[in-house]
C-alpha cells in the first residue's frame, strides 16, 4: 500500500467514525472526526458534505454553506451538495430568517457583555424562536438564566442544547454547574422539614422510657408560663456562665472569629475574581466566534456572487447576445481569488479574448479625450484599462493616466503612477517621459532646463529659431520629448505616445 492509499484509507476511517457519532447526535465529536478526515484527504466529498450537514444540524448554517460550496468546487456535477444548497436557496426567506437569528444572537451577546442580562435574554429568545436548532443561542440563554438564578429555565434551555449536541463541552459544563447548585440547596430544605417536624411533637421521659407525642392543647395553654420560667432560669445560668467562663476567653474568641471571617472573605473574593476572569474569557471566545462567522458568511457570499456572475457572462459569451463592453464591466466585478480551478480557467478563457480588444478601444478613446481636454472621461477609461492590463503598451496607458491626473490638479496620484512606470518599465519611452515629468517638479528644474537649452544651442541640436529659448511652457510637441526651461513635461505625453 503506497503513501496515497494510506492517506485515503485514514480519511475514510475518520469519515466512518464521524458518521457513527453524527448518528447518535454527538455533533462535536463528529465535527472533530470529519475535520481529521479532511486533513488526510481534503477532496473527500462525502466527508465534506457530512461535515456541512453536522454544522447545519446544530444551527451553524453559514459554516454548512461554506463546506458545501467547497465541495461543489471540487465536484461540480453529480454532487449532493448542489441539492443541499438549492434547498436552502429555494426555501422562501430561510436565509434571511437565519441571518436575523444570528444578528439577534450577536446583539444578545453584546448586552450580556454590558451586564444587560434582561435585554440579552429577550434577544436570545427571539433568536431560538426563529432558528430552533441554534445550539450557541441555547447555551448562552442557559448561561444567563443560571447567572440570574432562574434555574428551572436554565435547565430547560441546556437540555435542548444537550439533545442537539450530546457531547458539547460547554453544554456539559453548564449542566454540571447547575447540578452543583442543586446539591448545595438540597440540605437546607431537609433541615427545615426536620425542624418543622420537631415543632409538632413533644418528647419527655417516663421512667426508663422516652415518650414522643403530638403537642396537646393543655401544653399549649401552659406554654406562656413555661416560657417565662425557662427565660428566667436561662438568664441566671447565662450570667453565671458568662461571669466565670465566657468573659476571660471573649477576647480570644472575638479575634478568632475576625480571623476566620477575614479568611472567608479573601477566599470568596478570589473565587469571584476567578469566575469573572472565566466569564470574560468565555465572552471573548463568543466574540471571536461571532467575527469568524461573519467573515465566513462574507466569504461565502463573495464566492457565490463571483460564480453566479461568471456563469452568467459565460452564457452570454457563448450566445453572443451581449456587448463586449457590458461583459467586461461584469467580469471586472468578479473576485478572482474566490474562484476554483475550473472557474479560473473559464475566466481566463473569456478575458483572454475580451480584455485585449477592450484595452485597445478604451486606450484610443482616452487619447482622443485627452486631446480635447476631457480628462475625467480619460481617467475613467484608463482606470478600467489598468484593471485589465496594468502594463498595456509598455506603460504608455499608465503614463497617459498620470498625465490626466496631473491636468486636473491631482499631482499626488500622478506622481505615484510616474514612479511606478520608472520602476516597472525602465528603459522605455514611457519611463523617460515619466522621469522628466518628476524632474520638472524639482525647485531647481528651471536652472537645469536653462543649462540644457544653452548646451543644446552650442551643439546645434536645439535649432536657431527665435522661439527656441522663450517657449518654456510647451516645447513638448517636439519628436524627441525634450522639455524646455520650466516647461510642462506632462503635456508631451499623449502626442509622443500616439506616435
Amino acid at each position: 500500500m503506497d503513501y496515497t492509499e494510506k492517506l485515503v484509507y485514514q480519511s475514510n476511517s475518520w469519515y466512518n467514525d464521524g458518521l457513527k457519532k453524527a448518528g447518535i447526535r454527538d455533533m462535536s465529536g463528529a465535527i472533530s472526526s470529519l475535520r481529521r478526515s479532511l486533513q488526510y484527504n481534503r477532496v473527500n466529498i462525502a466527508a465534506r458534505n457530512l461535515l456541512g450537514l453536522v454544522y447545519y444540524g446544530r444551527g451553524d448554517v453559514v459554516e454548512a454553506l461554506v463546506e458545501w460550496i467547497i465541495s461543489k468546487n471540487f465536484e461540480p456535477h453529480d454532487n449532493i451538495a448542489n441539492y443541499y444548497i438549492s434547498r436552502i436557496q429555494e426555501t422562501p426567506g430561510e436565509l434571511e430568517t437565519i441571518n436575523q437569528a444570528v444578528k439577534k444572537y450577536n446583539q444578545g451577546l453584546q448586552y450580556a457583555i454590558q451586564h444587560g442580562e434582561d435585554l440579552a435574554i429577550i434577544q436570545l429568545k427571539k433568536a431560538v424562536a426563529a432558528h430552533p436548532s441554534y445550539v450557541r443561542a441555547y447555551q448562552l440563554l442557559g448561561f444567563l438564566y443560571l447567572h440570574t438564578e432562574q434555574y428551572a429555565n436554565a435547565r430547560q434551555m441546556l437540555r435542548i442544547a444537550y439533545r442537539l449536541d450530546t457531547t458539547n463541552e460547554l453544554t456539559l459544563r453548564y449542566l454540571h454547574e447547575l447540578n452543583q447548585v442543586r446539591k448545595e440547596r438540597a440540605p437546607e430544605d431537609g433541615k427545615e422539614k426536620k425542624k418543622r417536624k420537631e415543632q409538632r411533637t413533644v418528647t419527655y421521659n417516663l421512667g426508663n422510657e422516652m415518650i414522643i407525642q403530638p403537642v396537646s392543647a393543655a401544653f399549649k395553654e401552659r406554654a406562656g408560663l413555661n416560657t417565662v420560667i425557662n427565660i428566667t432560669i436561662g438568664v441566671l445560668v447565662g450570667v453565671l456562665v458568662m461571669w466565670f467562663l465566657i468573659m476571660p476567653a471573649m477576647d480570644i474568641t472575638r479575634q478568632k472569629r475576625i480571623n476566620k471571617q477575614t479568611v472567608a472573605f479573601s477566599e470568596q473574593i478570589e473565587t469571584q475574581t476567578s469566575q469573572i476572569n472565566a466569564l470574560k474569557t468565555e465572552l471573548e471566545s463568543y466574540r471571536s466566534t461571532s467575527e469568524e462567522t461573519e467573515n465566513a458568511q462574507a466569504t461565502a457570499e463573495s464566492t457565490q456572487g463571483s460564480y453566479e456572475t461568471l456563469m452568467n457572462i459565460a452564457e452570454h459569451y457563448q450566445a453572443q447576445d451581449m456587448s463586449n463592453a457590458a461583459m467586461v464591466d461584469e467580469l471586472l466585478k468578479v473576485n478572482i481569488d474566490s474562484l476554483g480551478t475550473i472557474g479560473r480557467g473559464t475566466y481566463d478563457e473569456i478575458t483572454g479574448n475580451l480584455f485585449p480588444a477592450m484595452c485597445e478601444e478604451l486606450y484610443g478613446t482616452s487619447l482622443q479625450n485627452y486631446e480635447v481636454a476631457n480628462y475625467d472621461a480619460a481617467i475613467t477609461n484608463l482606470e478600467n484599462v489598468m484593471k485589465m492590463d496594468e502594463g498595456y503598451e509598455n506603460g504608455a496607458a499608465m503614463l497617459l493616466l498620470a498625465q490626466s491626473y496631473e491636468k486636473i490638479g491631482e499631482q499626488d496620484k500622478a506622481n505615484v503612477r510616474y514612479q511606478k512606470i520608472i520602476e516597472k518599465y525602465a528603459n522605455t519611452e514611457a519611463a523617460d517621459t515619466a522621469k522628466k515629468a518628476i524632474d520638472a517638479q524639482q525647485p531647481n528644474a528651471g536652472n537645469e532646463d536653462e543649462n540644457g537649452d544653452e548646451a543644446s544651442q552650442e551643439d546645434g541640436a536645439g535649432g536657431t529659431e527665435p522661439d527656441g529659448a522663450d517657449t518654456g511652457g510647451d516645447t513638448a510637441g517636439g519628436d524627441n520629448g525634450e522639455t524646455g526651461g520650466g516647461g510642462d513635461a506632462a503635456g508631451t505625453g499623449p502626442a509622443n505616445t500616439a506616435e
